[in-house]
Formats: structure tokens, C-alpha cells, sequence
């Protein structure tokens, strides 16, 4: 009887092994789907950086009006709780705070005209300084520069006795005469847009601190049917409402020391006009990074040009370089640590990038905004990544 042959069975492959995700050998890659993701995120952030850009004149007045909300809306709710209506308390608050800037720009007029007044004078002592300078200079840039000077003139004496070839004829291009209407209407015209924005901030400020915590409850009442997003909400809110205070409280303390400090230093040194240059250097303390050098540096030539000796144009930069240098890296640092925990090189690179978008509002708003997108990140966590970038 045959026996039926027996067949060996077939040789199955391995099955795959799975990658262990302690191996650092064995590593997942998914190309397209991430690609994909990835090149979605630039294009929203690019169409995102496009719209902030095109809507910068909607944007930065209704920007300032909420941070103007911030400052002013403690003070309007504890005149609530004095039995004053906020439609009353906040257009005094606003009123008030319209007439003392206004006072206080009549009130340096007369000195920051002086200064402007002497600044033709000043020119004409710089330009006579420089020129005994190189006529009494006898070093090798000195050479270099008269001999730079003998080309010219040799170059532009060979231009104007050379003949002109037959059949050629020469053209000379004369500048537009100044035409002092193009001037000023175009003056106007910013002066005009400059108060429509005030007008525009002061009514969005006022209508703001009127509505009081109306947008915050709306905003509680359409997080989610949850108890969890709502709560989530009002934590948001209070952490982005505490941190937008305490930022403005700290930047208005920080200007007032800087311009008190720099006025009386410029004014012990003997600088005209000291009290305009506090007034200035509080002013622009408000513009991150920026504000300090543009004071440091017309300080220093303005001395310069008062003194006539750079011994006292260095003294003068050198004291605010360093109420600047203690302000910026002490005291605003320390204080700004209470206020909310931001990245150094975040906020660094943010500022830059809103001054980019929206120029010297962006350097003055970047701060605030990125706080409020810092608290929202920090609470949704598709968004807690960017948070944790942002933070220290």
C-alpha cells in the first residue's frame, strides 16, 4: 500500500518585528502625513503673518485701546465700588489722562523748542570742528581723505572742459525745485491720521472700560457646554488680565525712574534742556531695546556739540548708557520675573518680529500679546508646545 508522500512544509517568513521604542536603533519615519502637516502649519502661519500685516491700521488701534483698557479698568472698578457709575468715572479717568499729557507736552514746549532752535547752530559748530580737524590732521587717513578730495575735483574739472563729441548732445538733469505745498500737505495729512487714531483709541478705550466684565462673561458663556472649558476659560482670562497689569504697572514704574534718574543726571552735568531729555527718556524707556539707544546717542552728540570736547559727550552717554544698562537688566528683569515667566530670547526675537509687522507699535505691543498667547497656549494642548517655547 503506497504510502502518501509527505510534503515539508513551507518555509514561512519571520514576522516583522515591531520597533522598540527604547532602541534608539529602530526609529518610525512618516514621511508624507508629516510633510503634509508640516507644510500646512507654514502656510497658516504665513497667511496669519499676511492678515496682521494688511490689517495693521485696524489692528493697532483697537491693540491699544484693550492694553489702555487694562491699565485704566482697576481704577474704574474701585470707583464702582464707591457708588460712582463707570460712565461718569471713566470719562473723567480718560479726560484726566488726555489734559495732564497735554500739559505736560505744553509744559516742555518752550525748552524742546530751544533745543530744536539750536540744532542749526550746533550743525555749523560740528562742521567747523571737523573741518579744523582734517586741516590739522596730518595721519594717514588725513592724506587719504585730501587726496580723495584732489580726484573729485580733478574728475569733475575733466567733466566740465571736455568737449562733447560732434552729434552727441549732452544732457544735464536738474533737480525738482522744493515745492513747500507737497510738504505740507503731506504733514497734514499725517496730522490728520495721527488724530483720527487718537480719537479712535480714546472712544475704543472708553467704550471698553464701560462694558466692564461684559465680554468676559460672554466669552465663559460660549467656551463649551462644559464645567471644564469654562473653568479653563476664566483662568485663561485671569492670568492674561493679571499679567497685562502687572507688565504696564512695571514699564510705567521702570520710565518714571529713568526719567526722573536721566534728568537730574544730564541736569548735575550741566546739559541744556535736562528736564526735556527725562521727559524723553522716560518716553521712549516705553520702546524695548530701541527707546535706550536713541536717547544714549543723541545725548553724547548733543553734548558734544554743547561742550565742544568729547571727554563730556562720552561722560553724558556713559550715565545713560548705564541708568539704562542698571534699569534693563536689574530692575525691569526682576520685576518683569513677578509679572509673567517669558523666554528672554523669546520675547527678544517676538518683539523683533511684531516690529517688523507693525513698527514701532509693534515694539511696544509685542510684549502684551505674546503674555496672551502665552496664557492660551498653556491651556489648549494641541497649542502647549508654543507655550512651552515661550516660557522659561
Amino acid at each position: 500500500m503506497n504510502q502518501p508522500e509527505q510534503h515539508e512544509p513551507e518555509a514561512q517568513a519571520p514576522p516583522p518585528l515591531a520597533a522598540d521604542p527604547e532602541d534608539p536603533s529602530h526609529v518610525l519615519l512618516r514621511g508624507p502625513t508629516e510633510v503634509r502637516s508640516v507644510a500646512l502649519v507654514v502656510l497658516t502661519v504665513l497667511a496669519v503673518l499676511a492678515t496682521l500685516k494688511w490689517a495693521s491700521a485696524f489692528l493697532i488701534p483697537v491693540m491699544i485701546g484693550v492694553m489702555f483698557s487694562y491699565a485704566l479698568s482697576p481704577i474704574v472698578d474701585a470707583l464702582e465700588r464707591w457708588r460712582i457709575p463707570r460712565a461718569i468715572s471713566a470719562a473723567v479717568l480718560i479726560l484726566g489722562l488726555l489734559g495732564g499729557t497735554g500739559a505736560s507736552v505744553w509744559a516742555f514746549a518752550d525748552d524742546a523748542n530751544q533745543l530744536v532752535a539750536s540744532l542749526p547752530e550746533a550743525a555749523k559748530k560740528l562742521r567747523d570742528t571737523m573741518r579744523r580737524t582734517s586741516r590739522s590732521d596730518n595721519t594717514t587717513l588725513g592724506t587719504v581723505q585730501k587726496a580723495a578730495e584732489h580726484l573729485e575735483q580733478a574728475a569733475q574739472d575733466a567733466s566740465t572742459t571736455a568737449p562733447t563729441a560732434r552729434g552727441v548732445q549732452r544732457v544735464v538733469v536738474e533737480k525738482p525745485a522744493f515745492n513747500i505745498r507737497d510738504h505740507l500737505w503731506s504733514g497734514t495729512v499725517g496730522l490728520a491720521s495721527l488724530i483720527g487714531q487718537v480719537v479712535v483709541v480714546t472712544f475704543l478705550t472708553y467704550f471698553l472700560l464701560l462694558a466692564g466684565d461684559t465680554f468676559r462673561r460672554k466669552l465663559v458663556k460660549i467656551a463649551g457646554p462644559t464645567l471644564t472649558h469654562k473653568k479653563v476659560t476664566v483662568q485663561a482670562l485671569d492670568e492674561i488680565t493679571g499679567q497685562i497689569q502687572r507688565y504696564l504697572l512695571v514699564q510705567l514704574l521702570a520710565s518714571i525712574v529713568v526719567g526722573v534718574t536721566t534728568g537730574l543726571a544730564f541736569w548735575a552735568l550741566g546739559l541744556k534742556h535736562a528736564a526735556v531729555w527725562g521727559f524723553a527718556a522716560g518716553v521712549l524707556n516705553l520702546i524695548p531695546y530701541i527707546g535706550s539707544v536713541l536717547v544714549t546717542g543723541a545725548a553724547g552728540t548733543v553734548a558734544f556739540l554743547q561742550f565742544g570736547e568729547i571727554n563730556m559727550a562720552l561722560a553724558v552717554a556713559g550715565v545713560s548708557l548705564f541708568i539704562n544698562t542698571i534699569e534693563g537688566n536689574l530692575m525691569v528683569p526682576w520685576l518683569t520675573s513677578k509679572a509673567s515667566r517669558m523666554n528672554p530670547v523669546a520675547v527678544f526675537i517676538g518683539v523683533l518680529g511684531w516690529g517688523w509687522l507693525w513698527g514701532v507699535w509693534g515694539l511696544l505691543l509685542g510684549i502684551p500679546i505674546m503674555m496672551v498667547i502665552k496664557a492660551v497656549c498653556d491651556r489648549v494642548d494641541d497649542l502647549k508646545p508654543v507655550g512651552e517655547l515661550l516660557g522659561t
